[in-house]
């Protein structure tokens, strides 16, 4: 059977969510192998899971300078990795490094690249939502090995054992590679929930926040759930919450089971970057806000009303 290459993520030896949904993903194409691209001793910890998850091969680069340079070290070697193996697909998840990197595997190889896909046939077609959901359209490349991206959430993680075998990739970097070198990292202190990119559920927080202070109606709900908290950009813009919070076009697009929009109105830009959530439910006290276009279920009313007794309800159901 084919090969199906699949760019991994991790943080701290702990595979993220992405990586299983790609693994899974990749099964429909052909047969999975994993590209472990890092410092020295990034694959080891991720071996048992990536076997659990189908991997039949794992091709482990690791090197010091990988982490040195910005990008292309990684582009480099996946397209080395892409050569010898000659998959019938290369599949990333749908972070804006990845898609940088596979943009330049793509060109490495004389490939095409298809971005933020959310469903993938066995013939290797895609299914992209463009232009903020209006127009759905199905895509393939042209020639060559496509490349892939997969937004978070589009498919649900199965286990399927896979033999996981190890395949070591000697890492010789071109001086190109190295033309950005890294000069300083410095690490985002994260709280308890979820990440927006990550997250199966996420509550949203708009306009009809109001304030700063009033956004804990939001955390509260996402808190009682389990959720991640994202915002729109006038929340952000307005300074309430961090730039990274925000989930919109051109902000953090998103795919969860579950996207809960508070005061949120529904601009298109906003939509653009969560209408392919399983199931959204929106409310706002203005019934004709745009939102309610996309929305699964819609609750018109004062947030400061709804969120509370969702919040409460929700506790007493866990309890």
């Amino acid at each position: 059977m084919a090969e199906v290459l699949v760019l991994v993520d991790s943080a701290n030896g702990t595979l993220k969510k992405s990586a299983l949904e790609l693994l899974t993903a990749a099964r429909s194409l052909g047969e999975p192998s994993a590209v472990v691209i890092g410092a020295p001793g990034t694959a080891a910890p991720l071996q048992e899971k990536l076997a659990e998850y189908g991997a039949a091969k794992v091709y482990i680069a690791e090197s010091e300078e990988i982490e040195q340079y910005l990008v292309a070290p990684k582009a480099e070697v996946l397209a080395q990795i892409a050569r010898q193996a000659n998959p019938v697909a290369i599949l990333v998840a749908s972070t804006a490094e990845n898609k940088e990197v596979a943009a330049r595997t793509a060109f490495k190889i004389d490939s095409g690249f298809l971005a933020d896909a959310v469903d993938i046939s066995s013939e290797g077609k895609t299914t992209q939502s463009i232009f903020g959901g209006a127009v759905t359209v199905t895509s393939k490349v042209a020639r060559g090995v496509p490349v892939i991206s997969l937004r978070a959430n589009s498919v649900a993680p199965e286990a399927s054992a896979g033999a996981a075998e190890e395949v070591s990739v000697d890492v010789v970097l071109s001086d190109g590679a190295k033309s950005a070198k890294v000069l300083e990292r410095v690490q985002e202190a994260k709280g308890s929930r979820p990440s927006l990119q990550d997250a199966s559920v996420i509550v949203s927080g708009g306009r009809g926040v109001g304030s700063a202070e009033n956004f804990s109606v939001v955390e509260n709900v996402a808190d009682a759930i389990g959720a991640a908290v994202g915002a729109s950009r006038a929340a952000t813009d307005a300074g309430w919450v961090p730039h990274q919070m925000q989930v919109g076009q051109t902000g953090v697009t998103v795919s969860p089971q579950l996207y809960i929009a508070l005061g949120i109105s529904g601009a298109i830009q906003h939509r653009a970057g969560m209408q392919t959530s399983k199931t959204i439910v929106a409310v706002n006290k203005d019934p004709e806000a745009p939102i309610f276009e996309l929305a699964d279920f819609g609750v018109v009313g004062d947030l400061f009303t709804v969120a509370p007794q969702l919040a409460e309800e929700v506790t007493k159901r866990k309890g």
